[in-house]
């Protein structure tokens, strides 16, 4: 890297950080329109490494500073802040070369029109090169009203889940089957020196053992293989084995992994992909594209049934719904900066819709899989009990312990157990 490219880098990093975490923006919109704009792979993968360490360290970086400085940095000074905490994701979290990461993180602050701190940016990395960061608790990323809520619902699994949160999650691949068998696609792996490891119970999944982009990946472009975390890839197993032409519901689509995970494994199929977004619906056009699949897509909100439905009864109804995603901190560590409580109350009630609607269009005897990437009971297991107590004939299917918890007659996998993430599945059967 060259040491122009190495300062744009980080350039951009401390804007895409100080955009996260000063002013709302999503870590996945930030990026998606920054990477395009690096021409070289391992500078774009750079960049992603750094702004996701900053999330995951940005506790202990925060102590630091209040620790080492001796006035706080005020609102005029978010970009200087969002640059100190790239600074140091560099030279502790992600242990870059401390001569390269010192050097070109100074030179960023004089190309961010800040020549006057280049002083205070070097003696602060320099501390903490020699001294690390702060230690603080496990649980320090999350706002105050989560922390109690996840102690509350999972009081003997809390300071687990708060500790896997903070790692980085593996990289899971759902291979094609259509296009060919996992085995014989984990040998195009490692005929391209690429380790990955099979995973029991899971007939189409692979964990590599090093991250990955995944354009790198053999195939990709032409649909051989998906990146999915393996929890996301087991909700394909609830819809249990359907016959032939069977009349399928995704009924908040986007992007999506699922619909083509069903249909990859099935193409008879009829599956809609509904979804409320017209823009994120165009995502799933292009993930059927690309694995070859194909379904009929609909933007139309899921709950007004009379402006979308023909009145045609589904055999299965897929509602992974909207949620709090405190299932995936691993993976959206910004999350944590964004949720309130609020929202919570928002999601609950669009779930409880969500759920009505997909109600009145399944077929007697046909099956609603409800599946969160949440951790949260309100979400999950409350949420379960209180349809069940609005629809009779609702029937809960039991699922093993393969599938995490048993709770609410659902159950919950809790974030890294399995190396999976966070999810909560269910599936009744409409007597």
């Amino acid at each position: 890297m060259s040491t122009q490219a190495g300062v744009a880098v980080r350039v951009l990093a401390t804007r895409v950080v100080d955009a996260v975490m000063h002013r709302g923006r999503s870590l996945k919109a930030e990026l998606a329109a920054c990477l395009p704009r690096i021409d070289d792979a391992r500078d774009r993968a750079l960049l992603e490494a750094i702004c996701f360490a900053v999330l995951r360290s940005r506790a202990r970086s925060e102590a630091a500073l209040e620790q080492w400085m001796s006035r706080p940095l005020g609102p005029r000074d978010n970009e200087l802040r969002a640059l100190l905490h790239v600074g140091f994701a560099q030279v502790v979290i992600l242990g870059l070369p401390p001569h390269a990461a010192l050097s070109a993180t100074v030179e960023a602050v004089r190309a961010l029109g800040r020549p006057h701190q280049d002083k205070v940016v070097n003696a602060l990395l320099r501390r903490a090169q020699r001294e690390g960061l702060p230690a603080v608790s496990a649980d320090a990323l999350w706002p105050e009203w989560l922390r109690r809520q996840i102690r509350a619902d999972w009081p003997e699994q809390a300071e687990a889940i708060f500790e896997a949160s903070q790692h980085e999650a593996p990289l899971w691949l759902r291979v094609n089957r259509s296009h060919g068998g996992r085995d014989e696609y984990r040998q195009r792996l490692a005929d391209a020196g690429i380790e990955a490891d099979l995973v029991e119970g899971m007939a189409d999944a692979l964990v590599l053992r090093e991250p990955l982009a995944a354009t790198a990946l053999p195939g990709f472009a032409q649909g051989d293989v998906s990146v999915q975390d393996g929890a996301a890839q087991r909700v394909a197993d609830l819809a249990g084995t359907l016959p032939a032409g069977a009349r399928v519901l995704d009924m908040c689509a986007a992007p999506g992994g699922k619909s083509a995970h069903l249909l990859e494994r099935d193409p008879s199929l009829r599956l809609v992909a509904l979804d409320v977004d017209a823009r994120r619906l165009q995502r799933v056009r292009e993930t059927l594209d690309r694995v070859g699949a194909s379904a009929h897509l609909q933007a139309a909100d899921a709950t007004d049934t009379t402006a979308w439905w023909d009145g045609q009864p589904f055999d299965v109804v897929l509602l992974d719904a909207p949620c709090s995603a405190t299932g995936i901190v691993r993976r959206q560590p910004d999350v944590l900066l964004h949720r309130r409580a609020d929202d919570l109350v928002a999601l609950t009630r669009l779930q409880a819709r969500l759920l009505d609607a997909a109600w009145r269009v399944l077929r007697p005897g046909g099956c609603l899989v409800y599946t969160t990437c949440s951790i949260l009971r309100a979400e999950n297991a409350l949420q379960l009990e209180a349809f069940r107590a609005r629809h009779a004939a609702a029937l809960v299917e039991p699922l093993d312990e393969t599938w995490g918890h048993a709770d609410g007659g659902g159950r919950q996998r809790l974030p890294g157990e399995c190396d999976m993430d966070g999810f909560f599945y269910a599936i009744l059967r409409k007597a």
